[in-house]
């Protein structure tokens, strides 16, 4: 994965360069081709030239944690840290448990949250848990809003709810590279050590978000209506409604549009919600009055800040299954879809149905993750014996052990930022 770190700096490089440099330039990309290739080139025990990962491919998926040792961290650039918005509505509280424990590292951060709309009871349970876990209590890396928001479903309330977990990450623990934002109907694909291993050799200031300007049908049923949340100033839950005034496409700024689910980096974040130049605020309030404002907002400000907009990866680390043509909402992911989401190679996917079937088969094949247990990772160092949690017993937690979710995980990133996918997916 160092290649994809050199390709993207040299990317970077050759956008501002001289015309009198393009032939330097050219013998540069020569050299350039030629070390790619050799990243290519394995050794007879099957390891990489560039140690990004382990070969796998004599392993089953189903004894990874067993089967597979720690890379020893000296030989590896810095993981870095993710911080995660986990949020829910009402009966989601069981599930966003499991999402969290699924998605725990004691290295990143985490922000849950239970609308308004979920009981007193509900956000109460979650609250205890959060708040008694001895895992959590160790690492004091998991937070739960306890004031909690209302949220109105395609309004802007959701916006709102994402910049205000964003700005306790940034208050309460600055220390992280990338912010995703998930929903408890949202699973990992991979491990945290998977993605953690991945992503440290992807350059931080990157910023994955599915995009783009060319918004067809929505210019008519999203751009010009305007509409009015009552979350905004009601203390109960009602839907968003429009007002017989219409308005014209924005002229100030461009309008993107894509997926709702991203992850951003901290420089971007840190800009999002100081706001120096004030596109962001002058964009927040624009979408304060538009229809499935998560599907546009951060795309428009990112797009249109000059110092962001080359940042952007074309996609949302997603599967998800729409229909053709696309409804309001997607399928519901089953058994049946298990080879798809693993074929995809994306870390996440999305929407599950509470405790389906499908969950157990990604905790036992892909994530080697027993009932009401954490994901193990390198800092895990307890026994399985008797169906004992791994993680009881914790080790160092900067060590990795990364399994088969890595090498799928680095063949997406290889391929968003190809030449065929990187530069000419971005902002146009």
């Amino acid at each position: 994965m160092k290649r994809l770190k050199s390709y993207y700096m040299h990317l970077r490089h050759h956008q501002n360069m001289e015309r009198k440099w393009i032939f330097p330039l050219a013998i540069g990309s020569i050299v350039s081709l030629f070390l790619l290739f050799l990243t290519a080139i394995t050794t007879s025990d099957g390891m990489s030239l560039f140690p990004f990962y382990r070969s796998f491919s004599s392993f089953s998926s189903k004894f990874v944690e067993t089967k597979i040792h720690p890379i020893p961290t000296s030989n590896l650039p810095p993981p870095p840290r993710f911080a995660y918005l986990i949020s829910g509505s009402a009966g989601d509280g069981s599930m966003l448990k499991r999402t969290l424990q699924a998605l725990y590292h004691p290295n990143n951060q985490y922000v849950v949250h239970l609308d308004r709309e979920s009981s007193d009871e509900e956000r109460l349970d979650l609250s205890n848990f959060v708040k008694d876990h001895p895992v959590f209590l160790r690492f004091g890396n998991v937070r739960m809003i306890t004031k909690a928001n209302l949220v109105t479903y395609r309004g802007p309330t959701m916006v709102a709810n994402t910049l205000h977990a964003a700005a306790i990450l940034l208050r309460e623990s600055g220390d992280w590279d990338w912010f995703i934002n998930l929903s408890a109907s949202d699973y990992p694909l991979v491990t945290q050590d998977d993605l953690l291993h991945t992503f440290s050799y992807v350059p931080r200031d990157l910023n994955f978000i599915d995009h783009t300007s060319n918004i067809g049908w929505k210019e008519f049923q999203r751009a010009k209506p305007v509409i009015i949340d009552p979350g905004l100033y009601m203390t109960k839950k009602a839907d968003v409604f429009w007002i017989t005034q219409r308005r014209s496409v924005p002229t100030a700024f461009k309008l993107f549009t894509g997926s709702a689910w991203m992850a951003l980096s901290r420089p971007f974040i840190d800009y999002t919600i100081w706001g120096w130049d004030n596109l962001p605020r002058t964009v927040l309030m624009y979408y304060a009055n538009f229809i499935s404002s998560p599907e546009g907002y951060f795309h428009t400000v990112i797009c249109n800040a000059q110092e962001f907009r080359n940042t952007t990866v074309n996609s949302d680390l997603h599967f998800i299954s729409w229909d053709n043509p696309p409804k309001q909402h997607p399928h519901h992911l089953n058994l049946a879809d298990m080879q798809r989401m693993i074929d995809s190679n994306a870390p996440f996917a999305r929407k599950f149905p509470q405790d389906d079937p499908v969950l157990d088969k990604i905790d036992s094949e892909l994530l080697s993750r027993g009932p009401g247990m954490f994901t193990p990772g390198g800092w895990c160092v307890g026994s399985r014996e008797n169906g004992t949690d791994p993680c009881s017993a914790i080790g160092n937690i900067t060590v990795l052990r990364p399994g088969p979710g890595a090498k799928r995980l680095e063949t997406l990133i290889t391929t968003l930022l190809s030449n065929e996918n990187f530069r000419p997916r971005q902002c146009k």
